[in-house]
C-alpha cells in the first residue's frame, strides 16, 4: 500500500514541476514596418532568452499600422518560461512534427 502512495506523491510532484512556469515582466522594443520593400513585426526582449515552450505576451503593441509606415517603439512584455520537463517535451514533439512539412506529392 505504501508503494502506491509514493508513486502518487512522485506523480504529483512531477506534474507540478511540469506545469510550473516562471513569469517575468521585461522591457522590449517593437519594430514594425509596412512598406512595399518590407513587411515585418519584430520584438527584442531586454535581458531574457526565449526557449522552447516559453510564451511571450507583448503589451501596448498596435494592432495595425498604415501602408508605407515604419514604427519603432518601447513597450513591456510578459514572458512565461517553461519548466525543464515541458521544454524537453516541446523540443521532442516539435522535431517529430516538422516532418509533416516535408511531405511532397507529385501527380503525373
Amino acid at each position: 500500500m505504501m508503494g502506491w502512495f509514493v508513486l502518487l506523491v512522485a506523480a504529483l510532484a512531477f506534474g507540478g514541476w511540469f506545469l510550473f512556469r516562471r513569469t517575468r515582466h521585461v522591457a522590449c522594443t517593437i519594430d514594425l514596418e509596412s512598406t512595399p520593400q518590407e513587411f515585418h513585426a519584430h520584438v527584442e526582449l531586454d535581458g531574457v532568452l526565449v526557449n522552447e515552450g516559453d510564451e511571450v505576451l507583448v503589451h501596448g503593441a498596435p494592432s495595425r499600422i498604415a501602408l508605407g509606415e515604419k514604427r519603432t517603439m518601447a513597450a513591456t512584455a510578459t514572458v512565461q518560461q517553461a519548466s525543464w520537463p515541458r521544454r524537453v517535451l516541446v523540443r521532442v514533439l516539435g522535431t517529430s512534427g516538422i516532418t509533416e512539412l516535408y511531405e511532397v506529392g507529385f501527380e503525373g
